[in-house]
């Protein structure tokens, strides 16, 4: 594996100074060069303080450690439409494979009258909370707001490294963003969770690309996490105080692949329980998200490669519909049956 210096690091506290205009471009051109090289990197001058991060993951290990019946209590099968709640090892798939992981899957925490949560809304609703770790709701809440707000500054400088004006995303994508949460417990592989997850190879998660616009992930101290760059798959270790970013498929799409959502895995080779904290910052579900008019992608043998580089051999650029229905349509992929009860309407 490569050295993780391959990955950028890139301080994004001028993102939050909107009077800071020359240190908000150098920024915005330091995005650009990550995007444009591997998609993936480092943040640092985000904002979120280590006892936010230190709180969140030890709530996450008081919950797995819980014997099954009780995460069970919160199964995401009762999480109905807003498609929230816990699963086991090996029940969510990525490319058709099972994954060698268990998680909790959360996100904007509305209430029952909420009009998007009355109307059906997919992917909106109350989080399924544990009682058993009463202190895991306000560790997510604190550590969700937090991290929302370093999406919405580093969109600012995404839009700045295209030559938009800073709130361009917002105007159109992100008023009202779609946000979900993810915790996830990466096992040291026993031969009993490699059968849950009928895996040969204990990979945590298979080679995929995320959804959205953003991602913003926080890693424990054991490392697994790989990128594949046009040189080869690299390591994208823990780096103390930073968080990592990847963009996403609506980010490619937006820039007709002038930037590309990578292909990303998780093996866990630590020997213990890895766990990682990704924030997933999407454009809002009825969003129709277009290409810039300067980044349209004409080009069949462009089509083709960006079609040929993924496992459903679906490209983003050749999509036709608003994110939710893109998201819609992902989403069932990797919870099949819990897809067709909950999101086929």
């Amino acid at each position: 594996m490569t050295s993780p210096s391959t990955l950028h690091t890139i301080d994004i506290a001028p993102l939050f100074e909107r009077t800071a205009i020359a240190a908000r471009r150098a920024v915005a051109q330091a995005i650009a060069a990550a995007c444009r090289t591997t998609g993936f990197f480092y943040i640092t001058g985000h904002g979120i303080p280590d006892d936010s991060f230190a709180e969140l993951d030890s709530a996450s290990r008081r919950f797995f450690a819980l014997p099954e019946r009780e995460k069970a209590e919160i199964a995401m099968a009762k999480g109905g439409i807003a498609w929230r709640g816990w699963f086991p090892v090996g029940a969510e798939l990525t490319s058709g494979q099972s994954d060698l992981k268990e998680g909790l899957y959360l996100g904007t925490e509305l209430p029952a009258d909420d009009p998007r949560v009355r109307a059906g809304l997919p992917f909106h609703g109350p989080n399924l909370w544990p009682h058993q770790v009463p202190e895991l709701r306000s560790a997510v809440l604190r550590y969700m707001a937090l991290t929302l707000a370093a999406a919405n500054a580093l969109i600012e400088g995404v839009a700045l490294s295209l030559d938009l004006e800073p709130d361009y995303f917002a105007q159109h994508y992100t008023a009202d963003p779609t946000i979900l949460f993810r915790i996830f417990r990466y096992p040291a592989a026993s031969e009993a969770e490699r059968a849950a997850a009928r895996a040969d190879t204990p990979w945590g998660v298979g080679e995929h690309t995320d959804y959205g616009l953003l991602t913003l992930l926080a890693q424990d101290k054991h490392g697994g996490l790989q990128v594949r760059t046009e040189d080869g798959w690299i390591d994208a270790p823990p780096l103390q105080g930073t968080l990592i970013c990847n963009i996403g498929d609506m980010l490619d799409r937006v820039t007709g692949g002038w930037y590309r959502s990578t292909p990303h895995r998780v093996l866990n080779t630590s020997g213990v329980d890895r766990l990682s904290f990704p924030l997933f910052f999407d454009p809002n579900l009825s969003a129709a998200v277009r290409p810039l008019p300067q980044h349209a992608v004409h080009d069949t043998s462009a089509l083709a490669a960006d079609r040929h580089r993924r496992w459903d051999q679906a490209s983003v650029h050749l999509f036709d519909g608003t994110y939710g229905d893109y998201l819609i349509a992902k989403v069932a992929k990797v919870f099949p049956e819990l897809g067709q009860r909950v999101l086929k309407r």
